[in-house]
This record gives C-alpha cells, structure tokens and sequence, in this order.
C-alpha cells in the first residue's frame, strides 16, 4: 500500500472513492428492481396511473444506477491502467537503484540473479495487483453488507448459507496458490537458462559463431527441454486446480438453487410479493459472487504477497558499508597505493586467487604485471580499483584503506580498460564520453581523449564522425573491428584526467606490434606523475615498464627491472626467452 501510495497518491485516492462508491451501487440497482416489479404488479391489477408513474420513475432511476455503475468501472479501470504504468516503472528503477550499489561480488553470484529474476519477472505488476485486490475487497464487502442487511430481512440463515458454501473453494485455492508459488521460485535457474539460450541464439555478437560451429540447433533442443519440463509441472497444477475448483465451486451453485428454491415457495405462500421475490434471488446471487470474490481476493493477496516477496528479498539484499563515512583524499598522497599482506579468495572457491601478496607502487611509477592465466593479475587490479574487498590484508591509497573512501571519489581518481570492456551501442563520441561522466557529452573532450586514444583519425573518417552510431542494435549503427573497438576503449580511459591510477589490462590484444608500442609511449607521456598498472602477455611491452611483477598462482614469484629480472634467470626470463625465440 505504501508502495503504491509514494507512486501516486492522487490516483490511490481516486482508485478509493471509486471503489467504495462501485461497491455501493449494485444492492441499490437490486433494490429498485424491487420496487419496479412491485409497481408493475400493483399497476396491472389496480389501473392506478401513480403505481404506472411510479414504476416508470424507478426504470429511469435503475437506468442512472447502471450508467452510474459502469461509469465507476470505467473509472477504477483508467485509473488502474495508469497505476500499473506509474508502479511498474517505479518498482524497475528500485530494482536498477538496488543494483547500482552492489559491489561487483554480487554480480558474480548465481544466487543473486536468480533473486533479482524473480523480482524482476512479478514485483512490477503484484503490488498493483495487491492494492487492486485490497480495493476489490472493500468494493466487495460494501456490497455485502448491502446484500446482507436485505437478506436479513427475509431470513438470517440465507446469509449465513451465503458465506459457508464459498470457504472450501477459498481453502483450496489459497492452497493451490502456495504451491505455484513454490514452483515459480524453485525453478528461477531453469528459467535464467531458457534467457540465456534464448541470447546465444537471438543476439548479434553469438551468431557468427552460433551459425559457424552448428550449435544453434542443440542450444534450441535445451530450450525446449526446459520448457517441456516445466510445463509438465505447471500442466499438473493447472489441471488438479481446475478440478478442484469446479467441484468445491458445486457446492456454491448448489446453496443458490437451494436457496432459490426456498424463496420462489415463499412467493408461492404469499410471505413476500414478486418484486422481494426477484430482489432476493438477484441478491443472493450478486451476494455469493461477492462473497466468493471477496475470499478469491483474499487468497490472491495471499498469493501476490508471496511473490512481493521476491521483491523485497531482492532490495534488502545485504551490501557491505564502508568502514567510514567516505573520505574524499587520503593523509599521504606521496605514498601511492600499498597492498599490504592481501588474500582473496572467491565464494565457493577452495583455493585463493591472491595469497599473502604485498606490493608499493609510488606515484609515477609504471608497473607491469606478468603471469599465466588464472595467475591473479586481474583479481589483483580489481582489489586496486575497489571492486573486490580484500579475504584479509589491505590495500591502501594516500596511505587510507580503499574501503574507507567515498566510491564515487575513489572511482575518479581511477581510469580503467579492462580485456572485456564494453561496446556501449551508443554514439562513437558517447562510447569515449562515458569514461568521464561528468563531461559525457563534451565534444571537445571527446576528441582530446581519442587523439589521446589513437582513434581519432578512423572516427574522423566516419560519415557522421563522432555522432556516428556504432554497434547493429539500432538505425544506421556501424560496426568496428576489435582493433578499432579497443582503441575507442582506450580512448574512454583517457577521458579521466583526473585520474592518479591508470589500469590497462591487456589494452593492445588486438593491435598490431606497431601500434602496440606507440601506445605505450603515449600512455607514458600522457602519464608521467601517474601509477600505471599495465597487464600484458607481451614482453616487448612488459620490459618497457619500471617495475615488473611475476604472479603465479595468486602467489609474487619475483619482482624488479627488466634487466635485473633477466639476469636472475627465475621464471620471468624464462617467459621472455620462450616468447623471443617465437620471433627468430
């Protein structure tokens, strides 16, 4: 209710008012059905023009309650249509605001997607769905109570026959939402892989490679498996509901012919006239369906609770607070970053990708990190960048702990191209932009980052230059080559020139050896008073650097200079030599 309330607090008066009102109007409409029968029959036997004037007065009354009515159904659902727009919206931005504050552990959790796909697939349409069963129910009841002061006066036991003959169905469905419940949440990671089959096959950069390898018809055939498999279990549900439902729903239609039996034998007795005897019989049928609607509502709201639920799992998903408030600069910006005696290991993992690693890198100073695949280089630039948070140890920046800096602050001293970076479908000029939110649209600096970046002079060439629209989701999109592409990612990091730390992990894969080595002497140039964490599996580029670390296993194997590495012939020289000999 408060969700709904803080999405629009003038649609939920309105929804309201038209709710009370709709309630009240079809025991009225049934009142003066009454009355019009009742002035016909007096009118045919007496000739009396009043009781014709009459019976006519109350047609035209029953016509304005019925116009009136359907004026309240239009209204509850206009406003209904524009709630759900509002809450939908509403509800997926708290979702993406949840999202943006998890720290990069969480994206890695296979737990956590399945939290924020159940939230995602049902928290945007159940609390309106909540609030307009709660709304139905006050409509419903209003009615009731209508019904029930009219039954009464033909016989307390009618009313009592009214509500009793509705409970088993009521039981049985609210039991039958439990159980659906349970099964939408127990199989979130076969429906994540139907999402994710559903990508390899349908997206642009899987099908080249879908179609070349002939994989698309065995990923289809896993599609259809889950699904077959979950439609069985959804087929036996449906169907056990359904039956369930139609034979405890006789016990309803058997009290209303009971009933109406009991009130045409009335009529027949003369206890009541015709018009009573067609007001209580539209009563007790209007009654009952209120009365199952009511409980109907009751169970859904039962059953939309459970899958608000997963909204609410999702939003209060524990993240990690800063060890302070958020310190914007550290007390020794002489001091660079030290990472003092750190270990990480990831969840679920039985060994540690870091172990006891300690290294100071001064500002200015250019290192490069050196190692097989799986050897930690990249966990340990991620602890740098205060994505990860270390197992044990510290990594201090301006001599404060990482974690105790503000994000946003960190982040800015921080520029970053990781070997996966993203290909924003965007404009060429927004792709490098992105690197700088603060001047995302700066043409000037746009152009300053890329000349910066190499990707300058094939941007120029391009038809709408740095307004040009690249990838192939959208109208006139261009695609690059890989080479291009990572030098527009190189571009995006030369857009922070605020940054003190400059992390490059395998920045030149896909460039040539030319290239390569321009690069590097450019990002030397442009960063003399930086620290530059340089990730590569060429040495030509590794030996250019000041300091050079050797990892594996999570483990520093050595450290030093280019020379003084060779010279000690331990692993780094090794590499080196099996690398140059490639070259001979």
């Amino acid at each position: 209710m408060a969700l709904v309330w803080e999405t629009s607090p003038r649609l939920m008066v309105v929804f309201a008012v038209l709710t009370v009102v709709a309630g009240s109007l079809p025991a009225a409409t049934a009142y003066v059905g009454k009355l019009i029968v009742d002035a016909v029959v007096t009118a045919s036997k007496t000739g009396d023009p009043d009781a014709q004037r009459w019976a006519l007065t109350a047609v035209a009354i029953e016509a304005a309650l019925v116009i009136a009515m359907a004026a309240m159904q239009k209204g509850l659902g206009v406003a209904e249509q524009l709630l759900r727009a509002l809450l939908g919206n509403k509800v997926n931005v708290m979702i993406l605001e949840k999202a943006l504050t998890l720290g990069l552990v969480h994206f890695e959790d296979a737990d956590l997607y399945d939290k924020m796909t159940r939230a995602r697939r049902e928290a945007s349409s159940r609390p309106l769905s909540l609030v307009r069963r709660s709304f139905g129910l006050v409509q419903n009841a209003v009615s009731l109570v209508s019904y029930g002061v009219l039954l009464l006066h033909f016989s307390p036991w009618a009313v009592l026959i009214l509500g009793a003959a509705a409970v088993p169905a009521f039981v049985a469905e609210t039991k039958f939402a439990g159980e659906a419940f349970r099964l939408f949440k127990w199989r979130t990671p076969e429906t994540r892989q139907q999402l994710y089959l559903e990508t390899i096959i349908a997206r642009e950069d899987y099908a080249k490679e879908v179609k070349l390898l002939g994989v698309g018809p065995l990923f289809l055939g896993r599609y259809k498996d889950i699904f077959d498999r979950l439609y069985g279990e959804d087929r036996d549900l449906t169907i056990r509901r359904g039956l369930w439902g139609f034979l405890l729903g006789l016990l309803s239609t058997a009290a209303f012919y009971g009933a109406y039996g009991w009130i045409v034998l009335a009529a027949i007795a003369a206890r009541i006239t015709l018009g009573e005897m067609t007001m209580y019989l539209l009563v007790f049928k209007q009654g009952q369906s209120a009365f199952a609607a009511i409980l109907q509502g009751v169970g859904g709201m039962y059953e939309d609770n459970l899958y608000l639920s997963n909204l609410y799992e999702f939003l209060e998903e524990e993240v990690e607070a800063p060890l302070d408030a958020g310190a914007v600069r550290g007390p020794d910006p002489d001091d660079g970053i030290r990472i003092e005696d750190v270990s990480f290991t990831y969840a679920g993992a039985t060994s540690p990708a870091l172990d006891h690693v300690t290294l100071h890198v001064r500002p200015g100073e250019k290192v490069a990190l050196v190692g097989e695949n799986g050897s930690g280089k990249t966990t340990l630039i991620k602890l740098v960048a205060g994505l990860y948070v270390p197992t044990s140890g510290r990594v201090l920046f301006e001599g404060l702990d990482v974690r105790q800096w503000d994000p946003d602050a960190l982040r800015r001293r921080i520029a970053v191209i990781f070997q996966d970076f993203v290909r924003y479908q965007l404009l060429v000029g927004e792709n490098v932009g992105a690197g700088d939110v603060n001047r995302f649209g700066d043409a000037a600096a746009w152009e300053e980052a890329s000349k910066r970046g190499m990707a300058h002079d094939f941007i120029a060439e391009m038809p709408e230059g740095y307004k040009t629209q690249l990838g192939k989701w959208f109208a006139d999109g261009r695609e690059l080559s890989l080479g291009q592409w990572q030098k527009v990612a190189l571009s995006r990091a030369f857009m922070r020139t605020t940054a003190d730390i400059v992390i490059l992990d395998e920045p030149t894969a896909a460039m040539d050896a030319e290239a390569e080595a321009k690069l590097f002497q450019q990002v030397r140039e442009a960063s003399d008073d930086k620290m530059v964490f340089l990730i590569s599996h060429r040495f030509s580029t590794v030996r250019m650097a000041d300091h050079i670390v050797v990892l594996d296993k999570g483990h520093v194997k050595e450290q030093g200079t280019h020379p003084e590495l060779m010279e000690r012939n331990g692993r780094y020289a090794r590499l080196f030599s099996l690398q140059a000999e490639g070259y001979r």
